[in-house]
């Protein structure tokens, strides 16, 4: 299956500017305080997606050890098939405090773990992988895409692919600066039946079209977004199911209003569009709707 009807989300305490993540996150801005506008965007989200019958568990994130970036879970921690977990090596510091053993404790009492694989220990030798950020998932027909990055890397991917019974779809991508994409899931969003994706970041022809050969020999759509679109978080969307089996896609208000009517319709053809507005927690984590939601493919207890 694709898209689950489960999703995990971490409601912040100490939401900021990480100073640690800004050195290969182009999108982040410090804004000083931002807590209260943040929490306010994030219930709000969370109303939103319940009212169209999505199941969420919010799980309350502690004050210690300190962690800014705790609104996106879905980089330290998946959930795949066969009750297993996958924990994954962080670039920042900061953010490898985000993998709490009470947050696991909350997942184990809910749902079927049979295994938990920790590939956190690579943050020793200098190597990351930053889950559903760095890994853009084609479930179905079992392929990582993956962007090289800071926060990328390769050699993690393939034990990770390894492990899952992936294959690796890799790709060098960067911004209309020039920059490195720090995360694929920025650039592009795999569902069901189609696929969004910022074509024009990958320079390689080559790798270029290795990707959308594989897009295209999965019989999936192919929408593409602009440079322009990117920055404004039109790639970091997730399509999920909810309580009915009917697909949504979720993203943010920013990146909805930065479709033209094109792509919008195209969207629509699909699945119906949830937006939610992200501004202060985009601006200032760098990270936007997609990178909240956690994906649990587990069966409850």
């Amino acid at each position: 299956m694709q898209h689950c009807n489960q999703l995990l989300m971490i409601r912040p305490v100490n939401f900021g500017f990480n100073a640690e993540t800004a050195v290969n996150n182009a999108f982040q801005t410090n804004t000083g305080q931002v807590q209260q506008a943040a929490l306010r965007e994030f219930d709000n989200f969370v109303s939103l997606l319940r009212r169209h019958r999505v199941n969420v568990l919010v799980i309350e994130d502690s004050p210690e050890p300190f962690t800014p970036d705790s609104i996106f879970p879905n980089n330290w921690i998946s959930f795949q098939e066969h009750a297993r977990i996958f924990l994954y090596p962080m670039f920042a510091p900061n953010r490898r405090k985000e993998r709490k053993p009470a947050v696991l404790e909350i997942i184990k009492n809910r749902f079927r773990v049979d295994e938990i694989v920790d590939l956190s220990c690579y943050e020793n030798e200098g190597h990351f992988l930053e889950g559903t950020g760095s890994l853009v998932l084609d479930r179905e027909n079992k392929i990582a895409f993956a962007c090289r990055s800071p926060r990328t890397s390769e050699k993690i991917l393939n034990e990770f692919c390894r492990l899952s019974g992936y294959t690796a779809c890799c790709f060098h991508a960067t911004d209309q600066r020039g920059m490195p994409i720090y995360h694929t899931n920025v650039m592009m969003c795999v569902a069901d039946r189609y696929a969004v994706i910022c074509i024009d970041s990958i320079a390689d022809i080559a790798e270029r079209e290795n990707l959308l050969v594989q897009i295209r020999l999965t019989n999936k759509e192919v929408i593409p977004i602009t440079q322009d679109q990117l920055d404004h978080f039109a790639g970091n969307m997730l399509q999920v199911m909810n309580a009915e089996g009917q697909s949504l896609l979720i993203m943010s208000s920013q990146a909805y209003h930065s479709l033209n009517a094109e792509q919008a319709v195209r969207l629509e053809n699909h699945n119906p569009i949830l937006h939610a507005p992200l501004e202060t927690i985009e601006s200032a984590g760098g990270g936007s709707a997609r990178c909240m939601l956690a994906e649990i493919f587990l069966d409850p207890v």
